[in-house]
């Protein structure tokens, strides 16, 4: 295969750009209180579903780092089967998994009407900002094809 052009380095301001969005949406996590941890939990998730390498490395050592528990990265694939995350957690994740498979009936009502029983409006903006930034990280890692290797 051939290598793939290298967004961040052929387009240095737009890599900026997406830098500085994730500097934002990181501060409004933590705003409206999301551990930082957690955070990360978030995004794995997310770049579990997109099947980004790059960032699920990443994020499981950022998760580690941080003090997540390595039980509850292990589980997070199969999360709604677990009793590792509370409440506000699932909603959290849930949402989080909607906005990433978007093209799949969009965000249901459903699942944002759960995340309004359990989440503030503010915890709710953040985790959609969350998701919309990786799942952008996501397809620029994806495309250019970052390199994973042991």
């Amino acid at each position: 295969m051939n290598e793939r052009i290298n967004l961040g380095k052929s387009s240095p301001a737009l890599y900026q750009a997406v830098l500085t969005l994730e500097q934002l949406a990181s501060g409004e996590g933590a705003k409206a209180g999301i551990a930082v941890g957690f955070s990360h939990l978030l995004r794995l998730r997310a770049s579990q579903i997109n099947q980004c390498a790059f960032c699920v490395r990443m994020h499981t050592r950022d998760a580690l780092a941080s003090g997540e528990p390595s039980d509850r990265i292990s589980v997070l694939p199969a999360w709604r089967e677990t009793g590792y995350f509370t409440p506000k957690e699932c909603a959290a994740l849930e949402l989080v998994e909607a906005i990433t498979r978007v093209s799949e009936g969009q965000v249901p009502d459903a699942v944002y009407e759960r995340a309004a029983e359990k989440l503030s409006e503010a915890e709710i903006a953040a985790i959609e900002w969350l998701a919309i930034v990786i799942n952008v990280w996501n397809r620029i890692a994806i495309s250019s094809r970052y390199s994973v290797k042991a």
